[in-house]
């Protein structure tokens, strides 16, 4: 079939894992055959599914009272006992470094899932026989649409004289927190720009943040009480510019 040398590179889609050029292709692909983007669609939803399970695990307060009480069911010798203050405050600082490792540890990977999540999000819209809710290259048509619909309000640039267009917006969600995502175009290439509220539960840091994750390129920062994330394959100056925008508008 017409399809099959397609379906065999949706998985590498789907994780980014292809070059720039066959990320474009695929893209190109996918814009004007129903079949596999409703295959991309379904193994996108898959991902999430297998990531919301894989978190759900919490040992309760039963198992953790058990684990305690066999820990205290164990006797010291007499002759051991005269150590226990140095081994509990040197027990106490190796917990207190181990927890800082594994906060950290948790943080950094709790970004990356969420970075990958967006990227899905990003892939799957542009995937999307209807990438967006509401059509419109007027940001005065667009912004009014999101009203009612997400807890917070924005300001969309005006892109007279620039490089970009807007192509329009729909909901988006993230740690089942509504959002805006608005579908800017530069040249060939394709840049969501995702608004959240800044809420203090989502791992992301409080600083700018600039990177490329696979064949995207990143942009994130904080505003006005929201958090701002640009992705696409665009050239990391051009996501950059469209940053300078966004931030000049948030502030009109």
């Amino acid at each position: 079939m017409a399809c099959d040398t397609w379906r065999d590179k949706i998985n590498a889609y789907s994780d980014a894992e292809l070059s720039a050029e066959g990320m474009r292709a695929m893209a190109a692909h996918l814009r004007t055959c129903a079949s596999c983007s409703s295959d991309l669609l379904s193994r996108l939803q898959l991902k999430r599914a297998i990531k919301t399970a894989g978190s759900r695990f919490v040992p309760d307060l039963a198992f953790k009272q058990k684990i305690q009480s066999e820990i205290q069911s164990q006797k010291v010798p007499a002759s051991h006992r005269k150590w226990l203050p140095w081994l509990e405050v040197a027990a106490a600082a190796a917990i207190i470094v181990l927890l800082f490792v594994l906060l950290s540890a948790r943080s950094s990977l709790q970004q990356r899932q969420a970075f990958a999540e967006l990227a899905d999000l990003h892939v799957a819209t542009l995937a999307s026989a209807n990438p967006v809710d509401v059509i419109s290259t007027d940001r005065h048509t667009v912004k009014p649409w999101f009203q009612g619909k997400i807890p917070f309000a924005f300001n969309i640039p005006e892109l007279s004289n620039t490089p970009f267009t807007l192509e329009g917006g729909r909901l988006a969600y993230l740690d089942q927190s509504p959002g805006a995502q608005l579908i800017f175009k530069s040249g060939n290439h394709r840049i969501s720009a995702f608004i959240f509220q800044d809420r203090t539960e989502h791992p992301f840091p409080a600083k700018d943040t600039r990177s490329k994750r696979l064949t995207f390129n990143l942009e994130s920062w904080s505003g006005g009480g929201l958090r701002y994330f640009l992705i696409g394959d665009a050239d990391p100056s051009d996501i950059h510019k469209l940053s300078e925008l966004l931030r000049s508008a948030s502030q009109s």
